[in-house]
């Protein structure tokens, strides 16, 4: 059942639009000629104040001059006067509108409160929308262009929302050269109802989209993107680029659009966490997203790689490697069926290499054949098939002596049919991804394209191209994703953060810190709370040497390098000068912590903070006193399930220290995960927790063990 309020504003049967006129060079002219242009089919409806038609096209005064409610109404005129035409539209029964002008949150507070009105009036209609700030829609298959730039006839199989409306607009000529087709596209701009999420659902669910890009500012609600990304990524690839993590661009994107930006760990993240592919540019965002569109999936790891130049071949082959697939040598029977189709002087290994080699049929067709037919590849990257580009570059040169042969007829007599090649990778269910120099006045690259192959203007592209198949696989390879159910609400722990928020305090000690996650699970050492030295002792008889001292104090969050923490006591004699050290470093009488001495190899660190519009963020990471000069860690968004803490586990850096490492066993990773599961779980069920820092966690033997612990209090107001 399609129940996305896109589904009418992407396909309406009538379109009126507010601020359209005959002037060419305006805005609004321009994107209302998109709409008639480019084949919208039903009843079109220019609102205008003056004009009785505008280009061809009787023109109203208001909407209620209309013959009908229209299904959908475009507005681009000055902000103030949009808010009572979008009533008078509600009035009559319009309920979807794309509101491209701007002038709203992004200006300042009188433009947020513009926006605020904007909303009511929406609301009290029922209208849905998309924008204001924004560049229109697009929809090739009803067709429907709401943007300022034509669309190609021929409809994609690539989604794309974007918080800038440039990449959906202002690119399409580039797009075009390039081949690149959407099925849809919606710039989202500022969000004030319809977001960025709405419209990543309604892509999840279209059946002429098979990849989905996503242009990235920020995202407002963290949890509801997550909920819809994970239901999409398992059959529909996601690509994104996200640009607001530093300071300046969080800094645009909230000029821009009125964006949220947050830390760019935190988006990364939670990208792997919904298994969407990552990327750092749009030129990347584009061709990612359009091989995994395009291409049958990767069923394994072996690469092909065919050209008629070794550099490019090589680059393929490396870019391939580095990314985890293999170039395999091919066998015999194969490598020996090759070296009968090319030339004496090439190379029939893989990559295969044809050096220079004038009839492209042998690289389009025969060599391709070759090598899916045989079993051993389950992909190609091919760079060189060219023909009429490279012709006529070269025409000034051949011209004079090819006897009075204009270009087009010397174009004629190396003409193929390529009906056959393009079709390869369908019949056989092997993705191949193209590198060429030559753009579409090139006969194969423009032909390729238009079939759904991608032709890339570089051979390390084309990998990369390859390699986001590679990295999808691995995404539907994962275990499907299970909620995870939170454990009961600790009353003991719920006593201790009750008692601290009652008494003011910014933090809880370490002693209570421990106890509150204890109570989820995080396993402790032996260690005892004291008061005074004869307390202190008879907790040292009771637990044992050798031993750790500690002040304990709300007021004491970080211990190291100021005397509070002393290590490797052994004896009593020891013992007692270690606590005088730990009083005289406090200037005072406080509790202190007595604990068994933890030893072990490695060190790993867990924590959990929040960001807006996020909530709880989960940390893992290397620990102990390296973890901040090192930075190797990774964030998820809570809550995690078990899949999520393996993930986050193997996802550092070091993460081969955690196996069986130069004679270490392999750790436990399943408790490694319980804590962090813990972690999770304790700032969901306590939102007066701020952040959570579990850092050391030693491994003892196999097992984790937190030894040091800081809950941080959210401040009121």
């Amino acid at each position: 059942m399609k129940t996305s309020p896109f589904h009418l504003l992407m396909n309406p049967q009538s379109i009126a639009t507010v601020g359209a006129g005959n002037n060419p060079m305006k805005m609004g002219t321009i994107q209302a000629l998109s709409i008639v242009q480019d084949g919208f089919k039903g009843p079109f409806y220019p609102i205008h104040p003056r004009d009785s038609e505008v280009f061809g096209y009787k023109a109203y005064q208001s909407a209620f001059d209309l013959p009908e409610a229209p299904d959908l109404v475009m507005f681009v005129l000055p902000a103030p006067l949009v808010v009572k035409i979008l009533d008078d539209f509600g009035s009559i029964g319009t309920k979807r509108a794309i509101i491209i002008t701007a002038g709203f949150r992004e200006t300042g507070p009188g433009g947020e409160e513009l926006e605020k009105l904007l909303k009511e009036v929406a609301r009290k209609h029922g209208i849905r929308f998309v924008g204001p700030n924004c560049m229109g829609v697009i929809n090739s298959s009803l067709p429907l262009n709401v943007t300022v730039a034509p669309i190609s006839p021929q409809p994609g199989p690539l989604g794309m929302v974007s918080q800038s409306g440039t990449y959906i607009t202002q690119t399409l000529p580039y797009l075009n050269r390039r081949g690149i087709r959407f099925s849809k596209a919606i710039s989202v701009g500022n969000e004030a109802d319809l977001d960025l999420t709405d419209a990543l659902e309604y892509l999840g669910e279209d059946e002429k989209t098979k990849a989905i890009a996503l242009y990235i500012e920020g995202i407002r609600d963290g949890g509801k993107f997550i909920k819809a990304a994970r239901k999409i990524t398992p059959h529909k690839p996601i690509v994104a680029q996200y640009v607001g993590g530093s300071v300046a661009g969080a800094r645009a994107g909230s000029s821009h659009t009125g964006a949220m930006a947050g830390p760019d760990f935190i988006y990364d993240g939670l990208f792997r966490q919904c298994g969407i592919l990552r990327v750092d540019t749009v030129e990347e965002l584009y061709n990612q997203s359009w091989v995994l569109a395009n291409q049958p999936p990767l069923r394994g790891r072996r690469i092909g790689v065919l050209t008629n130049s070794g550099g490019p071949g090589t680059a393929m082959a490396h870019i391939c490697n580095e990314g985890g697939l293999d170039v395999p040598p091919f066998s015999g029977k194969l490598h020996d069926s090759i070296k009968k189709v090319i030339p004496p002087h090439g190379s029939a290994a893989n990559p295969v290499d044809l050096t220079f080699h004038m009839d492209a049929e042998v690289l389009s067709t025969t060599l391709p054949e070759l090598v899916m037919e045989s079993g051993e590849v389950d992909g190609i990257v091919m760079h060189g098939l060219m023909s009429s580009g490279f012709l006529k570059a070269i025409y000034p040169h051949l011209g004079p002596v090819t006897g009075g042969l204009s270009e087009g007829e010397l174009l004629k007599r190396f003409d193929r049919d390529l009906s056959k090649p393009v079709l390869l990778p369908f019949k056989h269910g092997i993705p191949m991804v193209i590198s060429s120099f030559f753009g579409r006045e090139d006969n194969y690259t423009a032909y390729y394209q238009d079939s759904g192959i991608p032709v890339f203007d570089g051979p390390e592209k084309a990998a990369r191209g390859m390699l986001a198949l590679h990295r999808y696989g691995k995404i539907q390879k994962r275990e499907p994703y299970l909620k995870p159910e939170l454990p009961p609400r600790s009353e003991e722990a719920s006593a201790i953060i009750a008692e601290a928020v009652a008494k003011g305090q910014e933090a809880l000690d370490e002693y209570s810190s421990k106890a509150v996650l204890q109570a989820y699970g995080v396993p402790l050492g032996e260690e005892k709370l004291v008061f005074t030295l004869e307390e202190a002792l008879s907790a040292a008889d009771s637990i044992g040497y050798p031993l750790v001292l500690k002040g304990c104090s709300p007021e004491i969050t970080h211990k190291t390098g100021t005397g509070l923490v002393q290590l490797a006591i052994n004896n009593s004699h020891a013992f007692e000068k270690a606590y005088s050290k730990v009083i005289e470093a406090a200037g005072k009488d406080i509790p202190v912590l007595v604990a068994k001495m933890i030893h072990g190899d490695r060190e790993v660190m867990a924590g959990m903070a929040r960001y807006p519009g996020f909530g709880p963020s989960v940390l893992f990471g290397l620990g102990g006193i390296f973890a901040e000069a090192l930075e190797d860690r990774v964030f998820r968004i809570a809550p995690l399930s078990p899949a999520d803490a393996v993930e986050m586990i193997s996802g550092i850096n070091a993460a081969a220290l955690l196996g069986e490492y130069r004679g270490l066993p392999a750790v436990n990773q399943r408790a490694l995960g319980s804590i962090l599961q813990a972690v999770s779980s304790a700032a969901l069920l306590h939102p007066e927790i701020a952040e959570i820092d579990l850092n050391p966690i030693i491994i003892r033997d196999r097992e984790p063990v937190a030894v040091d612990a800081l809950i941080v209090l959210d401040r009121p107001g």
